[in-house]
């Protein structure tokens, strides 16, 4: 029978936007995607050897040892999820709340997906214990689970799994025999570099990690779309690189040439690339940090945000302030906050999370302005929170939930 649910009500019918950092692209990588545009040859099926060189550069100065024969690339880190779900097989398992673009495309490919708690400290792993329980639980009801999908520096709860939770994980993962997928994505963004130090699960685990990095995160525009995956090195790692190949083949799901150039570029990490990331990082920590303030300040719930380019906000202590305005759930929330905020807030429903839990994520990019002279003016600027839109932005935002912290207080809605 059709839904007779509003369009975006309910079942997930569309993603939320990406936590795109809304700056222009740096001069040298524009003209690096400039020089190779005339380029009428097509970018091989999982990447040519100059894109895969630099990315097994990159995770080589990390400290993960990686040989370009082991790296795939694609259009996007979900071609490579697709292609790697697809050559793995078996059910999925994946932290609550997760990136929104895990999921679907397990279901895409008739694979249940399974979401598993995560720990009290941090979003993006599972509970170990939660974890062996849900796998055995699936085992002995006939399930067949394979595959976690994890991230490190998380999106959307913007938190960085300390190592030590990070191997509880990975161990109860690894004894229970699943693959892992790291996506390590927002790696590159940490607020505190020098204070936080992201380990991932490929340091401990190699033989049993795949790790994908969507370009289009950090390093690359939104609009560019390219990612990399790093298999394990071994016979296991070999045959799974040629089932993912077959996927990306049989999509045609290739890099275009300018990105890949482009993409190389930045993997190889020259002074341009690596400054405009650790500046927008800083930025956008600044941002999050007054978000996160004025969030828990009215009452609501965050844990404070240490990458990327967003938080995740529980305001289930001012429901009593939001029923009256017809917000019971995760999308009527999201319905209501954007609206107010005049920019996407994506209810936690959009992440896996229960439909009945206030919960939402919102993103820092959308604070910047919406001209590119006014995101430009904040990447230069050297008090940038007190440039007039982004002041009249962050006050309009704690506006909002100042007034919701006023209704619980006073226990009914302001006219």
């Amino acid at each position: 029978m059709p839904s007779t649910e509003p369009e975006g009500h309910g079942p997930v019918r569309y993603g939320p936007p990406f936590p795109v950092d809304g700056l222009p692209v740096p001069p040298g990588l524009a003209a690096v995607l400039a020089g190779a545009a005339g380029r009428g040859d097509g970018e091989p099926v999982g990447g040519g050897p100059a894109l895969r060189t630099a990315a097994a550069g990159y995770w080589e100065r990390r400290g993960t040892p990686a040989d370009p024969t082991g790296v795939v690339a694609g259009p996007g880190a979900p071609a490579l999820l697709l292609a790697l779900t697809a050559a793995l097989g078996g059910d999925v398992l994946v932290p609550r709340p997760c990136a929104a673009w895990w999921a679907p495309y397990a279901r895409l490919l008739g694979r249940r997906v399974f979401h598993v708690a995560t720990p009290a400290e941090c979003g993006g792993v599972p509970d170990p214990y939660a974890l062996l329980e849900t796998v055995r639980r699936l085992r002995a009801e006939g399930g067949d689970p394979r595959l976690l999908v994890l991230s490190v520096a998380d999106d959307p709860t913007a938190t960085v799994a300390p190592p030590e939770v990070l191997h509880e994980a990975v161990e109860a993962a690894a004894a229970e025999g699943l693959h892992l997928i790291s996506d390590e994505t927002w790696r590159d963004t940490v607020h505190a570099p020098h204070d936080t130090v992201p380990v991932g699960p490929a340091e401990m685990l190699p033989e049993r990690v795949t790790v994908v990095i969507d370009l289009a995160g950090a390093l690359l525009p939104a609009g560019w779309p390219a990612a990399v995956a790093r298999l394990p090195a071994t016979a296991a790692g070999d045959d799974l690189h040629a089932r993912v190949l077959d996927v990306l083949t049989a999509l045609d799901a290739r890099v275009a040439a300018p990105v890949a150039a482009a993409a190389a570029h930045v993997l190889t990490e020259p002074a341009e690339v690596t400054e405009r990331v650790a500046a927008t990082a800083r930025l956008h920590a600044l941002l999050a940090r007054a978000v996160h303030t004025a969030v828990v300040g009215a009452g609501a719930l965050a844990l404070p945000p240490r990458a990327g380019r967003h938080l995740y906000v529980d305001l289930e202590p001012l429901r009593e302030a939001l029923s009256p305005r017809g917000v019971g759930d995760a999308q009527d929330l999201e319905d209501f906050l954007s609206a107010r905020l005049r920019m996407p807030a994506p209810g936690g429903h959009r992440f896996g999370d229960d439909l009945a839990a206030l919960r939402v994520r919102l993103t820092t990019g959308p604070l910047l302005g919406d001209t590119h002279a006014r995101r430009t003016e904040w990447l230069t600027s050297p008090t940038p929170l007190e440039l007039p839109h982004v002041h009249r932005a962050l006050t309009r935002l704690a506006a909002v939930f100042d007034d919701l912290r006023d209704d619980a207080r006073r226990g009914e809605p302001s006219r």
